[in-house]
């Protein structure tokens, strides 16, 4: 924690002075003889209260003391938004994808988790969305513009594809539109890449829910490319292991046919591994739903410092509030 005027702290001196000052009204008082006809009664108003008359006032002066603190005006370390961030969405939109194994689809539960995301992301951060089945394309350019990227996200269904799963292509895509958007990556960047990983300008979130079967970039090639940026890439895993896609018609327009669509958490979560970002195994729409949450809340964001002179007025006035009650109902009562 610090402090916008540090000197302040020295208000905090106060506190001691008035334990001392306390202490000596209650000497004081104690010199003094109290007439009372009835002992036993004072006996039962004064007894028991040893410990219990020192809490009201200690609260007090906790209450004192968080006004201290909050003229100093302190600031907390935090994640804060960052004005420079870009977020890429990739979203897998080949065949497999109608799968029913989450619901509504797979397809559906994506769209609706992009949507959780974009609310909890930071106005600031840029967002953009690349949609990929055999090959990769741009479905909304890096924005601030959250409308257009939910129109984009929308659109979805009508890019979906029965063609392959192009995994490795779609994060040398993502990539370059990085790179377009925020410029190439300083060198000292892509030497030292656990400087990048803390504090990066472009980071990935990538979902796909089958095996590579497309492409001229393997999975792992993807990774190493976006490694070399400094860009991270966290990846989800959509699907159960049982997944399958129902065909209207078999192989000349026999029994329809029921096709296994496994997802490959393993690749991805070495893609996540390789590039220093996070890997989520979503089997559900619940999951799917947490993950991006989770993801909204960090990405686009840095370690900075927050004002925390609201939260120290708060804990005073708590403080004080709990002073005057205590106060209040333990106060000695004569008959």
């Amino acid at each position: 924690m610090s402090f916008g005027h540090p000197l302040l702290l020295l208000t905090l001196l106060v506190l001691p002075l008035l334990v001392l000052l306390y202490f000596l009204l209650e000497r004081r008082r104690a010199r003094y003889a109290v007439t009372f006809t009835n002992l036993d009664v004072l006996a039962s108003v004064a007894g028991g209260r040893s410990i219990r008359r020192y809490i009201a006032p200690a609260l007090f002066l906790v209450a004192l003391g968080f006004l201290c603190v909050a003229l100093a005006r302190p600031h907390r370390s935090t994640l804060v938004a960052s004005n420079k961030a870009t977020v890429i969405l990739v979203v897998d939109v080949s065949g497999s994808m109608h799968a029913t194994d989450v619901k509504p689809t797979r397809l559906g539960a994506a769209q609706a988790a992009v949507r959780t995301f974009l609310d909890h992301v930071p106005k600031n951060v840029k967002v953009g969305l690349i949609a990929f089945s055999s090959e990769p394309q741009v479905a909304a350019p890096p924005t601030t513009d959250r409308d257009l990227v939910r129109r984009s996200l929308d659109e979805l269904d009508f890019l979906q594809a029965y063609g392959g799963t192009a995994i490795g292509d779609a994060i040398a895509a993502a990539v370059d539109l990085g790179k377009k958007t925020v410029g190439p990556t300083p060198r000292r960047q892509t030497i030292a890449y656990t400087v990048a990983s803390k504090n990066p300008l472009v980071s990935i979130l990538f979902l796909s829910d089958g095996k590579q079967t497309r492409g001229s970039l393997s999975p792992l090639a993807g990774a190493t490319t976006a490694k070399a940026a400094g860009y991270p890439v966290y990846t989800v895993a959509l699907g159960t292991p049982n997944g399958v896609l129902n065909r209207p018609f078999g192989f000349g327009g026999g029994v329809p046919a029921r096709i296994p669509v496994p997802p490959d958490p393993t690749t991805l979560h070495a893609i996540a591994t390789v590039t220093g970002g996070k890997f989520f195994n979503a089997t559900s729409a619940d999951v799917l739903q947490s993950a991006y949450k989770e993801l909204g809340s960090k990405l686009g964001r840095v370690p900075g410092k927050k004002e925390a002179t609201n939260e120290a007025v708060l804990l005073a006035a708590i403080a004080l509030v709990a002073a005057g009650i205590l106060s209040a109902i333990w106060a000695p009562r004569l008959p």
